[in-house]
């Protein structure tokens, strides 16, 4: 166990988990709540106990395994669906969906487990995944202990009460608000640098709380001249001037505030912003002798020296600045979060998905604005996503305060909204419990027709007045009378079909309609592997799907016959949203990858950027290895997934071989 000076909070927890209880921590990111969660592995590993860390996206759960197995040597493993390695290991990091799925297909495997750890559990709020983390704690066996990190949230506490409620030990509620690296807010507005919101209303926004929106050329000769007001015996249009971005960098650099992290909301943006300013340069001679050796030895490491996305990022690593997005490969991405934490990279240019939990601060963070697209429209930053990213702002032992700039064009945000995003109170936590038919059916297995009295102990119901939880039981009722219907269950027990849809979460009732007909049986590992991949595959706006060749035409038309089905049915028992299409965008390329073709010869068959690619493919890999091992399929569709995983499952695809480079 290490000896340092914890602060007051963490030791506050240390203590409790001492005590043997669940406890819930709520800090600013970068306060130090890691240290809490490094206690109670320690702790467990001492005792020869097993400890799972579930974390919400991959790449911090890829990340955690680095960071635990440099700590742990050979004492970590890591599940993520389509990775797994050393899983019986008594730390497992996995991503919760993983756990929430053991939980039922393998409740034996958690007889050792003393402790769960749930990182970012404020993420049970998410609108397409936090039903997960309420499942996860829902159903953990008794014996086992919680330590729930989360940001800062008002409701806490109800949470913790929550929690505390379906547990048979207490919980320990622990809330630090004090920042140990404070923050500094800066604003950019009409190309000048304010530090105070009072004067930056005055002179950034001209006294007034909001503006006319928009600022363009379709404003200035508008037909009503909405936007004038009057000086002396003129009017004049109310026009904002320019931030320029490279102004804000060289005030950066000349004030010593590098590195920089600047959050961009979208990939084309940040690539856009990077490749703006590569006439900077922040590396002197010797930094740029290292970062060359440092970036070619790593790009040697991960087979990247002949991608043309690597090459094309060494202009900019060699002046000491990057892009990094979802949209990259992997590896590279992997190289240059390497490059970041050695110090080497001096501004970056990203999207949010780096502010989620992966431990790389910086002097400051730049908002490159205050409004991003929330899955289904765009709006101001909610406080608590604000928060998340201007958190990694000052590095602790290294500055004494972390600068955040927001980049504020008055057009386009009132100045009441600014300082609400800024200064307000952070969101409070949102049950968006919604079982999927999948879970249902592992419940009915466990509970029959009881599975109705599970409801109570949901987070949904400890939040709802009385109509909510009338809503919310309606909608477990009327799933099950679907499944019912559609011959899922028998009398207390699942049947056949239900066995094999309970292993397919998210995907149930499509596949569970094709393996019924046999159609899954006729299918070759290239079909196979089309007709998964647009199962998983999420058009971003705009997308379109190019014109299916007639061999995978044929398997489109049957998917979305058999959808149409589902939907008429889910529609008749009124349950929304419907299950999900299918999206046939990537089929061209799926079948020239498993037919063998190199990766950098993908681009010819679709027009997905290449992370996705590799995210897609490794999904489908996923659900490969669920069909393998799913009840009630035949030796021969087993082979065909064996083979198919095979064929997929290579190059910059491998991501174990990826972890294992790291």
């Amino acid at each position: 166990m290490r000896m340092f000076q914890y602060d007051p909070f963490q030791q506050k927890a240390i203590e409790a988990i001492d005590l043997e209880k669940s406890v819930l921590v709520s800090a600013p990111t970068g306060a130090g709540k890691t240290a809490i969660a490094e206690y109670a592995i320690e702790k467990a590993l001492e005792r020869k106990e097993r400890v799972i860390y579930t974390a919400p996206i991959k790449a911090l759960s890829n990340q955690k395994y680095r960071d635990f197995s440099s700590r742990y040597p050979d004492q970590v493993g890591l599940l993520t669906g389509d990775v797994s390695l050393n899983p019986h290991a008594p730390l497992v990091i996995m991503t919760t969906e993983i756990y929430r799925n053991q939980l039922f297909e393998d409740p034996e495997r958690l007889k050792n487990t003393t402790w769960v750890i749930f990182d970012e559990v404020h993420y049970l709020d998410d609108a397409e995944r936090g039903t997960v983390w309420e499942e996860a704690i829902m159903f953990s066996p008794p014996h086992v202990r919680f330590l729930a990190l989360s940001a800062t949230a008002p409701n806490i506490r109800e949470l913790a009460d929550w929690i505390g409620s379906i547990m048979a030990h207490p919980i320990e509620v622990i809330i630090e608000a004090h920042r140990p690296v404070p923050l500094v807010n800066l604003f950019q507005c009409q190309g000048q640098i304010y530090s105070d919101p009072k004067i930056l209303k005055k002179e950034g926004y001209l006294g007034r709380e909001s503006w006319p929106s928009g600022g363009g050329r379709r404003d200035f000769f508008s037909k009503q001249r909405r936007n004038r007001f009057r000086r002396g015996n003129y009017e004049q249009t109310l026009r904002a001037k320019p931030n320029r971005t490279d102004d804000l960098i060289r005030h950066l650099a000349r004030e010593k505030r590098l590195p920089c992290l600047y959050f961009a909301f979208g990939r084309k943006r940040a690539e856009e912003l990077a490749w703006e300013h590569g006439k900077f340069d922040f590396l002197d001679a010797g930094e740029k002798a290292e970062v060359q050796t440092l970036y070619q030895t790593l790009c040697e490491r991960f087979d990247l020296l002949k991608e043309s996305s690597a090459v094309e990022m060494k202009r900019l690593v060699e002046k000491g600045i990057a892009f990094h997005h979802a949209g990259m490969l992997p590896t590279l991405k992997e190289v240059i979060e390497q490059l970041f934490t050695s110090k080497l990279i001096k501004l970056i240019f990203t999207t949010e998905t780096f502010a989620l939990g992966i431990n790389m601060p910086a002097k400051t963070v730049v908002f490159d604005e205050l409004r991003k697209f929330y899955g289904t429209h765009f709006a101001f930053l909610r406080t608590r996503d604000f928060f998340q990213m201007a958190g990694r702002a000052g590095r602790r032992g290294m500055d004494s305060c972390g600068y955040v700039y927001s980049r504020v064009n008055p057009h386009f945000i009132p100045h009441h909204a600014l300082l609400r995003v800024i200064y307000g109170d952070p969101e409070p936590i949102e049950s968006q419990f919604n079982s999927c038919y999948a879970t249902l059916l592992n419940l009915y297995a466990q509970f029959g027709s009881k599975l109705i009295e599970i409801y109570p102990r949901s987070f949904h119901f400890y939040q709802s007045n009385k109509h909510g939880r009338e809503k919310g039981a309606a909608a477990i009722i009327k799933k099950l009378s679907l499944l019912r219907g559609l011959g899922h269950l028998a009398e207390e027990r699942l049947s056949q079909k239900g066995e094999f849809a309970s292993w397919m979460y998210g995907y149930e009732l499509l596949l569970s309609e094709m393996l019924e007909d046999g159609y899954l049986e006729k299918l070759n590992e290239t079909q196979l592997s089309v007709l998964l991949s647009a199962l998983v595959f999420e058009p971003r706006k705009n997308q379109v799907a190019r014109e299916l060749p007639p061999h995978l035409s044929n398997l489109a038309k049957k998917a979305h016959h058999h959808l149409r089905g589902i939907h008429f049915k889910e529609s008749a028992h009124k349950i929304f949203p419907l299950t999900k299409l299918p999206h046939f965008h990537l089929a061209r390329a799926v079948e020239a990858w498993v037919g063998g073709c190199q990766f950098k010869d993908l681009e010819r068959h679709t027009d997905v950027d290449e992370g996705e690619i590799i995210r897609y493919f490794r999904m489908v890999i996923q659900l490969l290895r669920q069909l393998r091992q799913a009840p009630q399929v035949s030796d021969q569709l087993r082979e065909t997934a064996k083979r198919a995983a095979f064929k997929i499952n290579r190059d910059l695809v491998d991501a174990e071989k990826q972890l294992r480079n790291m």
